[in-house]
């Protein structure tokens, strides 16, 4: 395993002026030896060209990359001692399920003993013992990527294992079993792991530390529970959660904040001028009017959805989200509510930045 430390940028064209030139602006970042990361965000917006310059399959415009503090940046693969699983299967169809397992440790020569009883472990782990003498040409495309994940886990001394949307061809039910097995897999083999999704709950549910990317840019690194409760940038709060984090324009001055021309007193200190209240529908509260903290709003939907009502309102042009109790009592559509949007969970933000 490594510790793999990133300090570089890339464009895929030449001569890069501005910042839409680049693929991955600049930055610095480390993933510590026998960690488990998530890249998450949207398409285009670097994951996979960060993964392909960490395994050598790509080299950076400028910059380096190091593993354990050896500079790598124009090592291939191979030298890197890099795993990698794509998107789609990689195997083998005229070999066994056994035979593609122990291909990557056939290639280096290890003791066929040693391979018997790696690959048994790794098939075990994948819930794939009993399939070992199949043919892969028989099988169905989910348990051909269960192979392609074998393969990628089956040596024990590789760098870095770094995976590329691999449970794209998996059907959901499966996904939900295969992330579990690969934490569990983490947690047994301690390997260094990367893995690229768009998918926040994949990213969530997996990594210790999760990556969110937008544009080329790492906004921020954390666990799944930084990135809810305190997001670093207003992209984090728009992309993780489901809905994502409320936004309401407000003007700080002298202490006071006016909230869509209601004036509460500022919870904390705060920089005066423009600023964007951020708060997870899930810390909006239905409140009596007037209560400390709360706007008026009116209410445009309410949605249930079983473990809970999903309340929708306009402030002033901007929409509000609150997760209530299923049995919470509500007023009928088209009235005014008051929604408590002050307190210890509100974020505060300017130039989409958070304020600390």
């Amino acid at each position: 395993m490594a510790r793999i430390d990133l300090d570089l940028a890339h464009a895929y064209r030449p001569n890069p002026t501005q910042d839409s030139d680049y693929a991955l602006l600049p930055l610095k970042m480390s993933f510590r030896d026998g960690g488990a990361y998530a890249l998450l965000g949207p398409s285009g917006c670097g994951k996979t060209t960060m993964l392909n310059i960490i395994s050598g399959l790509l080299a950076p415009s400028k910059g380096s990359v190091k593993f354990n503090g050896r500079d790598v940046t124009l090592e291939t693969p191979q030298q890197r001692n890099i795993a990698q699983v794509f998107q789609f299967p990689v195997i083998y169809d005229t070999m066994t399920v056994a035979q593609n397992l122990a291909f990557p440790l056939r290639n280096r020569n290890v003791p066929a003993e040693q391979i018997r009883k790696r690959v048994g472990e790794i098939a075990e782990m994948l819930d794939m013992s009993g399939q070992l003498n199949q043919r892969a040409a028989g099988l169905a495309a989910d348990a051909k990527q269960k192979i392609s994940l074998g393969r990628g886990l089956v040596r024990s001394d590789v760098s870095a294992v770094l995976f590329d949307e691999p449970l794209t061809v998996i059907d959901p039910h499966l996904k939900w079993q295969l992330r579990r097995k690969l934490k569990q897999i983490h947690r047994e083999l301690k390997l260094t792991l990367i893995y690229v999704t768009h998918d926040q709950v994949e990213a969530l549910t997996f990594a210790e530390e999760v990556v969110v990317m937008t544009r080329g840019k790492a906004v921020q690194i954390g666990s799944a529970e930084a990135l809810f409760e305190r997001p670093a940038h207003t992209f984090v709060g728009h992309f993780i959660g489901s809905p994502g984090m409320n936004f309401l324009p407000a003007q700080s001055a002298g202490g006071m904040l006016d909230i869509a021309g209601t004036r509460l007193p500022a919870t904390r200190e705060l920089p005066e001028g423009a600023l964007k209240l951020g708060i997870r529908p899930e810390y909006v509260a239905l409140v009596e009017p007037n209560a400390p903290g709360a706007v008026p709003a009116t209410l445009t939907q309410l949605q249930d959805v079983g473990t809970h009502l999903m309340l929708s309102a306009r402030l002033d042009g901007s929409a509000l989200k609150a997760r209530l109790a299923s049995d919470a009592v509500t007023p009928p559509v088209g009235s005014t509510v008051w929604l408590q949007v002050l307190g210890r969970k509100s974020c505060f933000y300017r130039d989409e930045e958070l304020v600390a």
